[in-house]
């Protein structure tokens, strides 16, 4: 991206963290903003963000760090949103959305906001005013985790605007971090949401004792409930086998970087939904994507046996063992 636009990155988890380290590689100054004031003292000090990838050491040169959200995004031309999703109203409560006008938004979110039931993209078109051209959104198939011990890791650009997905393709590209192109900004995103529900179920499999032979059947499955969705709710020409959508849903299933696959092993081992959020002290979106996904397929009436399942587990209590043997005879 040309070194004239300035890149802000919204949030302070490992996610953001990872991006920003990215940024730094290519741009001549990137804002951050983070919420607390002693994690913006801690990485003016020590050059790490003390509670994600504390490996990570940050390029302060060419970082402004503050706790001032409207500064941050008014000093910016391009907004990349990497907040978690349950976070993501309250973060953007008191922000008008004048300081939108004319930005471009990137959202690394990847997760589904719950007061709205709506994907990050339509919450930034409807709250904060963003054209949907000037709308795109950074997916996998990739771990923050990976892209901070610097292994070889690609990363999915959509937007509906080729040149807007190109600049920040160049921004976020580096020696082990490749990059593809995409304009289907729906299916990808929606992609993206449903990918940590399935990663849940194939935790919950895993803790409940099934094998690597019953989670290929599972997962095998759930390429194919991601693709009979998103070819309802937005009707393009996509192939799903290629890594923004196949790709991100295996390594979301199947890693150990995985919040989500943690958070869904946790469940099948019995803990509740409560004690396995105190347990990781991290977000799982998969979690509150169930029940937004659950809500927003009665209107479209896809036939989802997986993501039924999950959310009969997590919301109504229904026992994992006994929601995993009915749907082992649903799958094929």
């Amino acid at each position: 991206m040309n070194t004239s636009k300035r890149i802000a990155v919204i949030g302070g988890g490992s996610w953001a963290t990872a991006i920003v380290k990215l940024l730094c590689n290519t741009q001549e100054k990137v804002n951050w903003w983070m919420r607390g004031e002693e994690s913006v003292s801690h990485i003016l000090q020590y050059k790490h963000n003390p509670k994600y990838l504390q490996s990570v050491e940050l390029n302060l040169s060419r970082l402004h760090v503050s706790t001032d959200l409207t500064d941050i995004i008014q000093s910016s031309d391009v907004v990349i949103i990497a907040t978690p999703s349950a976070f993501l109203t309250e973060t953007f409560a008191h922000i008008s959305d004048d300081l939108f006008h004319e930005k471009v938004v990137f959202s690394a979110v990847k997760g589904i906001i719950p007061e709205f039931n709506a994907i990050p993209a339509r919450f930034i078109h409807k709250t904060l005013g963003v054209p949907y051209e000037k709308i795109g959104i950074i997916c996998g198939p990739c771990h923050a985790e990976e892209v901070a011990l610097e292994r070889l890791s690609y990363l999915t650009i959509a937007c509906s605007d080729q040149s807007i997905a190109g600049h920040m393709a160049d921004a976020l590209s580096c020696r082990y971090i490749k990059t593809t192109l995409s304009d289907d900004l729906f299916g990808t995103e929606i992609s993206a949401v449903l990918k940590n529900v399935y990663a849940l179920a194939a935790g919950i499999c895993h803790g409940v004792g099934y094998g690597d032979n019953f989670q290929a059947v599972l997962i095998s499955n759930a390429i194919q409930e991601i693709e009979r969705f998103i070819d309802v709710v937005s009707p393009v020409h996509r192939d799903t086998k290629s890594s923004a959508y196949l790709g991100d849903l295996l390594v979301t299933a199947y890693s150990n970087f995985s919040r989500n696959r943690t958070f869904g092993f946790m469940i099948g081992k019995g803990y509740s939904v409560k004690s396995a959020q105190l347990e990781m002290n991290m977000i799982a979106e998969g979690y509150y994507a169930t029940n937004s996904l659950s809500e927003i397929n009665k209107k479209f009436d896809v036939d989802m046996p997986i993501l039924n399942a999950v959310y009969r587990i997590l919301y109504e209590g229904k026992t994992p063992a006994i929601e995993m043997n009915l749907l082992a005879e649903k799958l094929s």
